[in-house]
């Protein structure tokens, strides 16, 4: 079992940037990746990375402006976010999904969960 905690909200106001953490109590193999929730929306993904690293994946709406990476050594899943716009706030979540296989966007795939950070972007 991994416990995840995530890191790095707060409130920013529009084209700032924030970098988000995610620190895990062991090491994480396998397809890490961060998700989203705006009030009264649904769960929706918005990033992913592979176990080394190697390759990843956005949501169209978040591509060219966040970046997602991992430091294995140091446990931790990391999703800058530049040019941050209001549509951007939400409680973001990172979760670990399967050791085996490429890139997974589909939230059921996904097994533990931190328990969230709350970014939101002013006009």
């Amino acid at each position: 079992q991994v416990q995840l905690v995530e890191s790095g909200g707060g409130l920013v106001q529009a084209g700032g940037s924030l970098r988000l953490s995610c620190a895990a109590s062991t090491r994480t193999f396998g397809v890490m990746g961060w998700f989203r929730q705006a009030p009264g929306k649904e769960r929706e993904f918005v990033a992913a990375i592979t176990g080394s690293g190697g390759s990843t994946a956005y949501t169209d709406s978040v591509k060219g402006r966040f970046t997602i990476s991992r430091d294995n050594v140091k446990n931790t899943l990391y999703l800058q976010m530049n040019s941050l716009k209001p549509e951007d706030t939400a409680v973001y979540y990172c979760a670990k999904g399967p050791v085996l296989g490429g890139l997974i966007m589909a939230e059921r795939e996904y097994s533990y969960w931190g328990q969230g950070t709350q970014v939101t972007v002013s006009s």
